[in-house]
């Protein structure tokens, strides 16, 4: 298996509300959205589909809980995590834990979407995030 990751499929309550939350971030949905919708981030995929038939395909049984999965999204500085923890926010997002400084010498917050897909939004001055978005690691 090569070492890369092509697709996050999100599992959402209502479509409809969680794509509007999404481009109110500034994402543009790709493809069908009649039943699933996809945005390209970068080389990889983002997925919305409702949540009961992602259990019900994936062969699991919904608890409804949290997940044991956090998102990222890496930024180049504190002050764009802060702006994006605002839009987010104002997006009708939750923010579960504000910007701050981090104990490996980063800085982070976390949100949650609409149906409690957790994000965390941080900054992280060992790695590079490139003009075209992609973050590379230190090596």
């Amino acid at each position: 298996m090569e070492q890369r990751l092509s697709l996050v499929t999100l599992g959402v309550s209502d479509l409809d509300r969680a794509r509007e939350f999404y481009e109110r971030l500034g994402w543009r949905p790709t493809g069908p959205t009649q039943d699933v919708v996809f945005f390209q981030t970068g080389g990889m995929v983002v997925g919305l589909w409702g949540r009961a038939e992602l259990a019900q395909d994936t062969g699991v049984t919904d608890g409804g809980g949290w997940g044991g999965v956090t998102l990222a999204h890496n930024l180049r500085s504190p002050d764009e995590v802060d702006a994006l923890l605002t839009e987010v926010e104002a997006a009708g997002g939750t923010i579960r834990r504000s910007g701050t400084a981090t104990e490996w010498g980063g800085y982070s917050g976390v949100f949650a979407d609409l149906d409690g897909h957790c994000w965390e939004v941080a900054h992280n001055p060992f790695w590079t995030i490139t003009d075209d978005g992609r973050t590379l690691l230190a090596t």
